[in-house]
């Protein structure tokens, strides 16, 4: 599906969040991650709105990230860099912990908002995933729901457009997730990429909508078995590092820290 609107300039775009904007679990050729959000630029890049002066273009989303670090780490540097367009997806992994508070979030989370918004900049939101198909993670679904609640709500109030990830109805295939049942795919960072620029009104061709390809059933036992492969390779040391304190992020700093020509 072609999307343009005219009116949609940007030419600066910074990126804020967790493993989902880093990129995970779509393998970049080059080296590191790819993800909807370095997708996303590249539509923006490519796109006769902004061809004329080019994109510069910020990544600042670091796996493991919880909403507050995200907002102490990441939003400063947004706000200081000052570009049209932000996007801001966070909160997911704190829904993943057990006393997780959906409202307490939302509020943390609309101060954000707020503060991104007094910049000037266009800030895109996103609601979280419909986890009713994924073992374990099916458990946090109501505040999962909630907290979407609250992000479009948020989105209302300060004028922000929105990617309701919850109703893209294409992501309950399990070709939209890597192996570990927690990220996007290749093909999955594709369709939120598409979903993106139609919130925004960029030129894009393709269409998140479009129906998957014909896959072979799978037989109850197989599909146990791989319940059971997936629990001992993935959730099993998720578990672990919960335990401990520690973050799949730790050490680790942002992909692109700057506004660097895309």
């Amino acid at each position: 599906m072609d999307v343009t609107d005219s009116e949609s300039t940007y030419s600066s775009y910074v990126a804020l969040g967790d493993s989902f904007t880093e990129g995970l679990d779509d393998p970049d050729p080059a080296g590191g991650y790819r993800g909807w959000a370095d997708r996303l630029a590249e539509h923006l890049a490519a796109s006769t709105s902004t061809s004329t002066s080019g994109l510069r273009y910020a990544n600042l989303a670091i796996r493991g990230r919880l909403l507050g670090q995200v907002v102490a780490e990441q939003v400063p540097r947004a706000v200081e860099l000052r570009p049209d367009l932000i996007t801001l997806a966070a909160a997911g992994n704190d829904l993943l912990r057990p006393r997780a508070d959906p409202d307490r979030l939302a509020v943390v989370f609309e101060d954000a908002v707020r503060r991104l918004r007094a910049t000037g900049a266009e800030v895109l939101l996103f609601t979280g995933f419909d986890t009713r198909d994924v073992p374990v993670l099916r458990r946090i679904r109501g505040k999962a729901a909630m907290y979407n609640l609250h992000v479009r709500s948020i989105a209302d109030r300060h004028d922000c457009r929105v990617v309701d990830l919850w109703s893209m109805r294409t992501l309950l295939d399990p070709r939209a997730w890597a192996p570990d049942r927690l990220h996007l795919s290749p093909e999955g960072h594709r369709r939120v990429a598409l979903a993106a620029c139609e919130a925004l009104g960029i030129e894009a061709t393709g269409d998140w909508r479009e129906p998957w390809p014909a896959a072979p059933p799978v037989d109850w036992l197989t599909s146990r078995r791989g319940d059971i492969e997936w629990a001992r390779t993935y959730f099993v040391p998720w578990i672990q590092r919960r335990l401990q304190g520690r973050s799949s992020g730790d050490g680790l700093t942002a992909k692109r820290p700057d506004l660097h020509p895309f």
